[in-house]
């Protein structure tokens, strides 16, 4: 995958993960349930973008060239 993918990759799991994130944060669930909700989130997104920028994610439906 060439630096854009990359880039554009990045940026969508961004965005992505920023509106689950924001989803969980105004959804009224109880205190621990939410924090454990955003952890496993959180989680989840370092484990992909890790995976992502060191080439273990494969994405071949995102082709620029």
């Amino acid at each position: 995958m060439d630096l854009v993918g990359l880039l554009v990759a990045v940026l969508i799991f961004g965005l992505i993960f920023w509106m689950i994130w924001y989803l969980i944060g105004i959804i009224p669930l109880p205190e621990p349930f939410k924090t454990v909700a955003m952890v496993v989130l959180g989680l989840i997104g370092v484990i992909l973008l890790l995976g992502l920028l060191f080439g273990q994610v494969n994405l071949p439906h995102l082709r620029l060239h």
